[in-house]
């Protein structure tokens, strides 16, 4: 049904307004909101970027003042390279703050393709010769003497200074290499996003050795990507990955690796080769002593059902199992796959253990020897991260959820090691996304924020004391360019009892006296949750994109995604296909419908990327009298032909009987509404089959759907992504809104700068 007569033609003036809504535009409005810390050897101070200026912070002693002088840099490094530069605009890339043998305000950095040292002691900007700074997929040794790296599938280290240069391993082949990682996924990305050789490896904590590893894909079936149009011209080019499926009995297989760059030793660990699926796990070791006397090794099953600490001899490679948690679904060691695993091992050899195993998420603490001392924390709420552990006081710093009436919102908690004590240092109802040192330092960055307020940046010491204000930024900038904070709402699943959480983004100019169409903006998990209760989230922009088109937009958490109860996520094992509940989405739109009535729950929407993707046209092919226009950009629309690890271990073992959740082919005889498939031609990670197989489908049903094939892009469409971004509104527009979209044209998407990436979990 067309409803261009309820609203006036979008314009260049709404897509312009749209287009600064998104990240990193938005982010240039509010530039103090993000305080990503640099941290020092010994963890006494820490740097951040604040806007255009370098800020230095001494905890400690109350100190925040400017890094250097940014005027003086900026008028001697103008008059040094012969370049116009301003203070607010300063180019420094790879900032080094603490320069070996130099004075403690000394600063080396990277501009105009040379290397530059800086003092405002001396007030000179010097060229320096201290060797290339680590370039992209190179690791820098702790000492900073040493930079390894990998070259034809081998693990090789140089010096800083650029004077030697030498391999610690000779004998790869193709398809059983060192420190490399599995192909699936990444062997087109990566070259794309200017990645030619990432090295997977950690140096020990004297500079000695590397712990890393051998995976052998020689054996694994391959699929074939085809780029139609390469940038040089001539024929197309076929790009050929090593991509194992669920069920296969060939997986790739890992040793672990010590190399010594003393003696040039490839110790290779006991245990032999071990199955490999999930790209997560290379890096889940970790030196631990003073000098890297061991290393502690996570080793998650195959099918995820069973979760085991070792520990590592680095001078024999003997193993040693200490503590094996099993359950009959997935085990965890983290509430959230993308962050670190929640483990620690103390100086005392203490470990400290995340386990959901009473059904919710806490602490135990185990002897060196894996004896199980005591549970730490407990109640029908989760530990969400540990900040520190300080030994001499006996007490671990945490991030806690569902202490609030919101369970998503984070509080900084303290506990005893030796058992009660439990403490909350935040009471209040902001979210707290606070990060600690890694090393040293009696303090944390407590970023307080809520959905309409932006980071609150400030130090806190033991007893929750601000030691330092940093940042408390506002909205002004933004709320002029049409910004309104969305509203964080609760409501409840489609099994009628279980509270459910999500936000929604009233469109811009909004008059309650009109009704808007509503845009389910999703990303269903098993692995994220996607509505954050803090200012901004991991889709920062997007959601507030549509609002500006005048879009209701809706993001939710339904039941089978994290950082709620071990029940509340396990909802989809078994029927993955049901992650995040579609069914409370319809739920829950519905009855925001009954609350607000500028709703209008009868043009329906929805829209999301990879997993969203899947679940955009799972929702038009299930519930196609609920949803009547659908986006699907890189959607897995067939999880059984996915990533091996993705479906066994968030699904279980694939049967006749629930093979049908992980497939959306299936459903292709029920689409009635208006469905556009985005997929990009070189997607390592959903191999563009699954949506040429939904076609199939579609075309066998005799349904009509739209598709775009971006040439030359991965997963992500980067370079391209303004693109795809802008023919989502278009689609969105045309279809659900009811009205033609202007001609206007996005621009490229500027990178984000590095110092702007802060963390999450």
């Amino acid at each position: 049904m067309n409803h261009s007569s309820e609203y006036v033609p979008l314009t260049d003036t709404d897509y312009a307004r749209a287009e600064r809504m998104l990240a990193p535009y938005r982010d240039r409005l509010i530039p103090t909101a993000t305080v990503v810390p640099q941290w020092s050897g010994d963890g006494a101070r820490f740097w951040y970027r604040s806007g255009a200026r370098h800020i230095l912070v001494e905890p400690a002693s109350g100190l925040r003042r400017d890094a250097f002088d940014h005027e003086r840099l900026a008028a001697e490094l103008s008059q040094a390279s012969g370049r116009a530069v301003e203070a607010d605009d300063l180019p420094p890339g790879s900032v080094d703050f603490e320069v070996p043998d130099r004075s403690p305000d000394t600063i080396r950095f990277s501009a105009f393709d040379t290397r530059w040292e800086w003092s405002d002691e001396t007030g000179q900007c010097l060229t320096v010769e201290d060797g290339p700074p680590p370039g992209p997929g190179e690791i820098e040794s702790p000492d900073r003497s040493w930079v390894a790296f990998r070259r034809d599938g081998n693990v090789w280290v140089r010096s800083r200074d650029g004077k030697q240069e030498y391999a610690l391993t000779d004998d790869a082949e193709p398809g059983w290499d060192y420190g490399g990682v599995l192909e699936a996924a990444t062997k087109v990305k990566l070259p794309l996003l200017g990645v030619e050789s990432l090295l997977v490896a950690a140096w020990s904590p004297d500079s000695t050795r590397l712990i890393t590893h051998r995976i052998d894909q020689r054996e694994l079936p391959e699929q074939v990507l085809v780029e139609a149009a390469p940038k040089g011209g001539g024929r197309p080019v076929a790009h050929h990955i090593r991509y194992p499926m669920p069920g296969d009995e060939t997986q790739a297989t890992m040793t672990w690796h010590v190399l010594d760059v003393r003696t040039g030793q490839n110790i290779t660990v006991a245990g032999g080769p071990e199955v490999l699926t999930a790209p997560y796990a290379l890096d889940r070791r970790w030196w631990t002593g003073e000098n890297g006397e061991a290393v502690h090794v996570l080793h998650q099953s195959r099918d995820g059902r069973a979760l085991e600490l070792r520990r590592l001899d680095p001078g024999t490679g003997a193993m040693t199992t200490l503590i094996t948690e099993t359950g009959q679904t997935r085990v965890d060691p983290s509430p959230y796959l993308h962050v670190p695993p929640l483990m620690r091992v103390l100086d005392s050899g203490e470990i400290l253990w995340w386990s959901q195993r009473d059904g919710w998420g806490h602490l135990y603490l185990y002897s060196a020897d894996g004896e199980q001392l005591r549970q730490l924390t407990a109640g029908q709420w989760l530990v969400r991260r540990v900040l520190r552990v300080d030994e001499h006081r006996r007490q671990v710093w945490l991030l806690a959820c569902g202490l609030n009436n919101d369970p998503y919102v984070r509080q900084i908690c303290r506990v005893d090691l030796d058992g009660g004590g439990f403490v909350r240092i935040t009471d209040d109802d902001l979210d707290h996304d606070a990060v600690a040192p890694p090393r040293g330092g009696d303090y944390v960055v407590d970023r307080a924020s809520t959905v309409a307020l932006p980071p609150r940046t400030r130090i806190l010491g033991d007893d929750g004391q601000v030691l330092v204000e940093l940042e408390a930024p506002d909205t002004t900038a933004l709320e002029a360019a049409g910004w309104s904070s969305p509203e964080r709402f609760r409501t409840t699943a489609a099994d009628g009892r279980t509270a459910i959480y999500g936000l929604l983004w009233r469109p811009h100019g909004f008059d309650p006296a009109r009704r808007y169409p509503v845009v389910d903006h999703t990303y269903p998990g098993p692995n994220i949750h996607r509505a954050s209760p803090a200012f901004g989230d991991l889709f920062t922009g997007e959601a507030e994109a549509l609002a500006a088109l005048g879009f209701a937009v809706v993001a939710l958490d339904g039941r089978g995604t994290p950082v709620r109860s071990k029940a509340f996520f396990d909802h989809s094992y078994g029927d993955l296909g049901m992650s995040a509940a579609l069914d409370d989405h319809v739920a829950a739109i519905r009855e925001l419908g009954r609350r607000h009535t500028w709703l209008d729950t009868n043009r329906v929407g929805i829209t999301g990327h990879s997993g969203g993707g899947f679940f955009t046209a799972r929702a038009l092919l299930t519930h196609p009298d609920f949803y009547s226009v659908g986006v699907a950009q890189a959607g897995a629309h067939d999880f059984s032909t996915y990533l091996p690890f993705w479906v066994e271990q968030h699904h279980g073992q694939i049967t006749a009987e629930n093979r049908g959740a992980l497939i959306n082919t299936v459903h292709a005889g029920n689409l009635r509404g208006k469905l556009l498939l985005i997929d990009g031609e070189l997607d390592d990670n959903v191999l563009p089959h699954q949506s040429m197989r939904l076609v199939d489908a579609l075309i066998e049903a005799d349904a009509d759907v739209d598709m775009l094939v971006i040439p030359g892009v991965e997963h992500n469409f980067h370079g391209r992504f303004h693109y795809v971004t802008r023919r989502t509104w278009d689609y969105l527009a045309r279809h659900l809104r009811g009205t033609e979209p202007p001609a206007y044209r996005l621009a490229p998407f500027p990178p984000m700068p590095d110092w702007a990436v802060h963390p999450s979990g």
